[in-house]
């Protein structure tokens, strides 16, 4: 979803649900509705750096069991082994299925430290009123709302195999508890990129840009 671009001092915001620009008046202090959707239409995102703290943290105070807990057991011919992600990744790798390997790797551990990481990065930049490279930042929160999501390919693997995997004492696969807290990783790091407003990134600008003029007019 495109994030609604508009300056802080601007007459126009974009509706979050389905896009429209609206005319918002300048002495308007509570959100409007949206004429088409009827939802809240706002300058900012209400809370938006604190929500993403909050979300934020939730991920990386999960993200430790995730990967210290198994997140599948298989079993087979009687005996029994529960893998973590390192592990599964570990397995793959030694019985040569390196593509698979790399693939598991990079959507499970790779994408979601560097996804929390990003987000951290962003807001500490938002809050520290920060004028580094405002394009480049913009660029990186696109791709982290955009890449986010396929972090869920091992919860969606161990989903199907759960799923197809029913052979009695020969051969099963069950969830384990690293299962639930990673994909509790992804959907928390995605709710907070969605909560974080890139807005916020060029209001910095704009209000050093607006100084600047007053004082060239004094």
């Amino acid at each position: 979803m495109t994030p609604p671009a508009t300056s802080s001092v601007g007459m126009h915001a974009q509706c979050h649900t389905c896009n429209l620009v609206v005319s918002i008046p300048s002495d308007s202090v509570s959100s409007l509705g949206c004429p088409r959707c009827r939802a809240p239409v706002h300058h900012r995102k209400p809370n938006s750096l604190s929500r993403t703290w909050a979300l934020l943290v939730a991920a990386m105070i999960c993200y430790v069991p995730a990967n210290l807990y198994p997140i599948m057991k298989v079993t087979s011919l009687g005996s029994s082994q529960a893998d973590t992600i390192l592990s599964g990744v570990i397995f793959l790798a030694v019985h040569g299925m390196w593509p698979l390997a790399a693939i598991v790797f990079i959507a499970s551990v790779v994408v979601p430290v560097l996804k929390i990481l990003s987000l951290l990065a962003l807001t500490v930049s938002v809050e520290r009123g920060s004028q580094w490279r405002p394009r480049e930042r913009a660029r990186l929160y696109r791709i982290v709302e955009a890449v986010g999501r396929w972090s869920m390919v091992d919860v969606y693997v161990v989903t199907i195999l759960v799923a197809l995997v029913h052979l009695g004492s020969l051969a099963s696969v069950d969830a384990e508890i690293g299962a639930f807290f990673f994909g509790a990783v992804v959907v928390l790091t995605m709710f907070a990129a969605q909560n974080f407003d890139p807005r916020l990134i060029w209001d910095q600008l704009v209000s050093v840009e607006g100084e600047e003029e007053e004082v060239d007019g004094g």
